[in-house]
């Protein structure tokens, strides 16, 4: 509006300089008196005109370079909220490029206050504030003179206040610079980050929206101003006027001129949008409709003048599908609240339905409703986009098959109507017995080619209604309504034969595929979701136990069954503990029978404990064969040893200490694939400094047999340390004299189900001895376990065994860096042992 007042300025203006050159070329002798209060009213117009321009250009500069502001500070806080999530360094370039903005209005806002005001400071930061340099010397000029003036001061003020936030903010980012600098952050600092983030940004929001606000108003009345003064001098411009009437002619044919260009300007900047506006008359009669309208609506305007909007918007509302006329009829009653733009359905007269957002909106005139005008955008781009999503949402990309979050909703789905339907359904765990085989042998491609062959298949054998999802890797889950057992035993056999009967071809090698499945019965009323779920779980790993392919049922009278949940259940009994560190450590003492077994110090071995929050002490045979199961043993075998080294080299630092020769620790055979376990183990030793001399490593027979090769590397690369290995439970498992002499270890453990009862059994007393010989053949030293009395003991010093362990030499305590253990320097010499000997046998005789 201001170009279109100084445009009509000028025609004004031009038309006064004409007629000044007409009477000037006259030569009436009263003329120059006649035209001189014209020619000064005109300067005095094309003065405030120029003043007004310059001064209008330096608000206009201003709301600009606010708007700058604001947007630099938005950007600043967005992209410092994503260097907290992400702490990648282009966000934080990002952020501080945004942020130089204001804090370049800052620099200048500083100079500029200054009684001697650093104009060169000024203009650096109101340029770095991305303010255009032309117009550098409006913004210096207003701010000089005009900053006292209320509005521009209470500007100024929130901008001040504003920018002692965004210091905070700038604070802010260099913490998490340096921060970052140091590793990543945790989730907690990161929340913590982006909180103090969002609070600044509530804090600077409202500063924001005052400071633009202010200098609105700021805006307005110094267009107020100018404009009174435009007008108190366009008073005594239309006085002179009065007396020359071809002058107001001129003027008000400029008046029409500057409407119609504004009328011509609206129609083309309607003309050019891509929304679909309809304009009407105030009895809903069309009157006007754009390019983009005609289009959408499939209807010229010439036609469409000769209807009523609610004849040709035929909008239906897409969650009820009722047809909405109500809208309009409120809107032209004279209810002018406009309204919010939400989806509807636009059918049009070809019977095609469109989904638009519509917004409705009263023309007044005088208040009086003179109109309406319909805004209608056309979103059956983003209506196609959210349909998709919504498809990915709920399927798996590579299958086409529902997911495990459809397939879990559909499954409570049909658990709830259980309780008011008779009928029952069945669930199926789907795993494929051979997949890692292809992934492994010709990589993802393969694998993947194989499950989308597997899928469609799959689902030729379903009925219809049957749902087939992909739950994850090789897993897939079948939900069958309406099923009763013996319908889904075939339905599972008919799957089960159809993945054997596929041969699956990669690049020309054949592979041969099986599926395992697991299959539980939803006709409980009381059943959950996660309770079918885990039940179906089961069943597909106890197929997988008893020879893969093969369908497993769910029995909860199943022995195999309950085993299965229990270990189950403890899995996450076992992680909740060593998240908690509720795992104990407990050590028992191995007591030496020869001289030579002697060491100069205690000879310990390790056992573990879990600290139950329901039963107490639980002791490890109730947890360590799910934790087996389960993959669980090498993080435990780590915190053990992690623990244990920490309270090794405690008491190493304690000189009042009892010294520990030997600390034996439990090793699983899961450990031995571990290849990371031997970088772990050197980390532990070089940070706790514990010598490597001092840690025996106990290993199961079984486990050690079962990768020999790998078994005897493993060995063979920590003995090279210094540490020293035991055979554990030796003799359990007659095979193992076979690979006795394979491995290198330094202690045969005799188990103790022989040494328990061989007073009484000959035939364990012979395999007592019979081990204890092989032992001193091999040049291993032997421990006997379960020794749990001194007659035992007695009989053990007088086979010659070198040491044992059991109740009759000490039960397990507490182990930490201050539980007392016998040191065993000082053993019963080699005459003593005799004497035993010779004793025992003289009772025997």
């Amino acid at each position: 509006m201001a170009g279109a007042r100084t445009g009509r300025g000028r025609e004004v203006a031009g038309f006064d300089a004409s007629e000044m050159n007409r009477l000037a070329a006259g030569n009436g002798p009263g003329l120059p008196r006649l035209v001189w209060p014209f020619v000064a009213v005109v300067l005095v117009q094309a003065l405030i005109a120029s003043m007004s321009l310059y001064t209008l250009s330096s608000v206009r500069a201003y709301v600009a370079g606010e708007s700058q502001w604001s947007k630099g500070q938005k950007n600043a806080v967005n992209f410092l909220t994503l260097y907290a999530d992400t702490g990648d360094p282009t966000s934080l370039a990002r952020y501080r490029h945004a942020l130089a903005t204001p804090l370049g209005d800052r620099k200048a806002r500083l100079a500029l206050e200054k009684p001697q005001f650093d104009a060169e400071a000024a203009r650096s930061g109101l340029i770095q504030g991305a303010n255009h340099p032309d117009d550098v010397a409006g913004l210096i000029w207003l701010f000089r003179r005009f900053g006292h003036v209320s509005y521009l001061k209470d500007a100024i003020g929130h901008w001040a206040a504003a920018d002692r936030i965004l210091l905070q903010l700038e604070e802010r980012g260099r913490t998490m610079e340096a921060r970052f600098r140091e590793g990543p952050a945790s989730p907690l600092q990161r929340r913590a980050w982006k909180a103090e983030i969002h609070r600044l940004d509530r804090e600077i929001a409202p500063l924001s929206r005052a400071f633009s606000e202010s200098l609105g108003e700021g805006s307005r009345a110094i267009t107020s101003a100018l404009m009174v003064a435009n007008l108190l001098v366009a008073a005594l411009l239309i006085l002179v006027a009065v007396l020359r009437t071809r002058k107001l002619l001129r003027q008000r044919q400029a008046f029409q001129n500057a409407l119609n260009a504004e009328r011509k300007r609206a129609q083309v900047t309607l003309a050019s949008i891509g929304q679909a506006v309809v304009s009407t008359g105030p009895d809903g009669r069309i009157d006007y409709m754009n390019a983009a309208a005609e289009r959408l609506l499939d209807t010229s305007l010439a036609v469409a003048r000769t209807m009523k909007a609610s004849e040709l918007l035929h909008l239906m509302d897409k969650e009820t599908g009722t047809q909405e006329k109500l809208a309009m009829e409120r809107l032209v009653a004279g209810d002018i609240h406009p309204s919010p733009p939400r989806p509807r359905l636009l059918i049009r007269a070809d019977g095609k339905a469109i989904p638009v957002a519509l917004t409705l909106a009263p023309l007044l005139v005088s208040e009086r409703i003179a109109g309406m005008v319909l805004a209608l955008h056309d979103m059956t781009r983003e209506q196609d986009y959210i349909d998709r999503l919504s498809w990915q949402a709920s399927h798996d990309a590579l299958t086409g098959l529902a997911n495990r979050r459809e397939f879990e909703h559909r499954l409570e789905k049909a658990i709830a109507q259980l309780a008011s339907s008779k009928a029952g359904h069945a669930l199926m765990y789907l795993d494929l017995d051979q997949f890692k085989l292809v992934n492994d042998t010709w990589g993802h491609a393969a694998g993947d080619q194989l499950l989308r062959q597997m899928s469609v298949l799959l689902q030729r054998e379903l009925r219809p209604g049957d749902l087939l999802a992909r739950l994850g890797g090789d897993e897939f889950g079948v939900l069958l309504p309406d099923c009763d057992a013996v319908q889904a035993a075939e339905i599972a056999e008919r799957l089960r034969q159809t993945v054997l009967g596929l041969h699956f071809t990669w690049l020309g090698q054949p592979f041969n595929i099986s599926v395992s499945i697991g299959m539980v019965l939803v006709n409980q009323p009381g059943m959950t979701l996660q309770e079918t779920l885990r039940s179906a779980d089961v069943a597909c790993y106890m197929a997988k136990d008893k020879g893969r392919n093969r369908v497993q049922f769910h029995c909860e009278s199943d022995q195999a069954v309950r085993e299965r949940f229990g270990e189950m259940a403890w899995v996450q009994r076992i992680h909740a503990a060593l998240e908690q560190n509720r795992f104990r450590l407990h050590a028992q003492e191995i007591r030496p029978l020869t001289a030579e077994a002697a060491e100069a110090g205690a000879h310990i071995e390790i056992l573990l404990r879990l600290m139950d929050e329901a039963a107490g002490l639980v002791a490890p045979g109730s947890f360590i064969p799910a934790a087996e199961r389960y993959g669980l043993m090498p993080t435990i075998d780590r915190w053990v040893i992690r623990t244990v080294f920490a309270i090794l080299a405690r008491r190493l630092a304690d000189p009042e200490a009892t010294p520990i020769a030997t600390c034996a620790i439990n090793l699983s055979g899961a450990t031995f694939g571990d290849d990371t376990f031997l970088e772990f183990l050197c980390e532990q030793f070089e940070e706790h400094g514990v010598p490597p001399s001092m840690i025996c490593f106990e290993v199961t027979e079984t486990s050690a047999i079962a990768d020999l090769a790998k078994a005897i590397g493993f060995i063979t690369t920590l003995k090279r340390l210094g540490c020293r290995f035991a055979l554990d439970d030796f003799g359990s498992g007659m095979s193992s004299f076979a690979y006795l002499k394979q491995l290198p270890v330094d202690y045969l453990k005799i188990d103790g189900g022989f040494v328990k009862d061989m007073l009484e059994d000959r035939i364990d007393r012979a395999m007592v001895e019979m081990i204890h010989h092989i032992g001193k053949v091999t040049g291993k030293r032997t421990i006997a376990e379960f020794v749990e009395s001194e007659e035992i003991m007695t009989a053990l010093a007088a086979i010659g065994i070198d040491h044992a362990q059991g109740y009759a030499v000490g039960r397990p305590q507490p182990f930490d860096a201050a539980t007392p253990v016998s040191a065993c320097a000082e053993a019963v010499p080699d005459a003593g042992w005799d004497a035993i000997a010779h004793q025992l046998r003289r009772k025997a005789g």
